[in-house]
């Protein structure tokens, strides 16, 4: 009993502050890739999952809101900016594999950017979800923050986009390595790349898990894709509403 009482204290303490949030975010993914680890680095046991699942619950089971949470766990956020650009360091050491596949990874960039944009409209389509969402999902393959502004720009939601951004991040890690080895892809630059245009930066951190090599390229494919997303969207949208929904 003294013994939850001290946890209860600690709790209060932290839920006042804006320690809680990095300390939760720190705990809750120390935690998850400590099962990560356990299970040998399996991708079903994905650590953001995890983790996001563990964070979830705590804030579900104390009343904690994601304002108080957030206010702590932007420090983490704010490091993403750093960690993105700090990838073009082993990008940098695989300069010549990417000069010798420069075309043909353009050419995937290209056909993986437009199908993740117009599969996303038509699958909603099919499913009988309206335009608004179809937008909200259109996005779902690149970057949060490029994906969020990009669906506001056509009047989307970009509280819905940011959690499917995730989500197709996590369904990436986890699913690709099946994939590639159903379809026989063994290539490391092209696992890599196809994970990185396809699952951001999730993708790209399992990635890197795999091989340095692997890595790069995905965190390529990342930046890239991030890129032609905002350029095809404006294009590829409209045209995909005014078929589907006909206007």
């Amino acid at each position: 009993m003294p013994h939850f009482y001290e946890l209860s204290s600690i709790w209060v303490y932290l839920s006042a502050s804006p320690l809680m949030g990095l300390t939760l975010t720190l705990c809750a993914y120390v935690i998850a890739f400590s099962i990560y680890r356990r299970l040998r680095f399996s991708p079903l046991a994905n650590p953001v999952a995890i983790a996001i699942a563990i964070i979830v619950a705590i804030l579900s089971l104390t009343g904690t809101s994601y304002q108080s949470y957030f206010s702590g766990a932007q420090f983490v956020h704010f490091l993403l900016g750093p960690a993105t650009v700090a990838l073009a360091i082993p990008l940098a050491r695989q300069i010549k594999r990417l000069r010798r596949n420069f075309i043909a990874l353009m050419a995937g960039l290209l056909a993986g950017s437009a199908t993740a944009i117009l599969s996303s409209v038509s699958i909603v389509a099919f499913l009988g979800g309206g335009r608004q969402l179809a937008v909200s999902a259109a996005p779902k393959s690149a970057t949060t923050p490029i994906a969020m502004a990009v669906a506001e720009q056509f009047d989307g939601l970009p509280a819905l986009t940011a959690v499917l951004v995730i989500s197709t991040g996590i369904f990436g890690a986890i699913t690709a390595r099946f994939l590639f080895n159903a379809l026989r892809v063994r290539t490391p630059e092209i696992r890599g790349f196809a994970l990185g245009v396809a699952s951001h930066g999730i993708g790209t951190a399992r990635a890197f898990q795999v091989n340095a090599e692997m890595g790069a390229f995905a965190g390529l494919g990342m930046g890239l894709n991030g890129v032609l997303t905002a350029v095809l969207t404006p294009w590829l949208l409209p045209n995909a509403a005014a078929w589907f929904y006909g206007v």
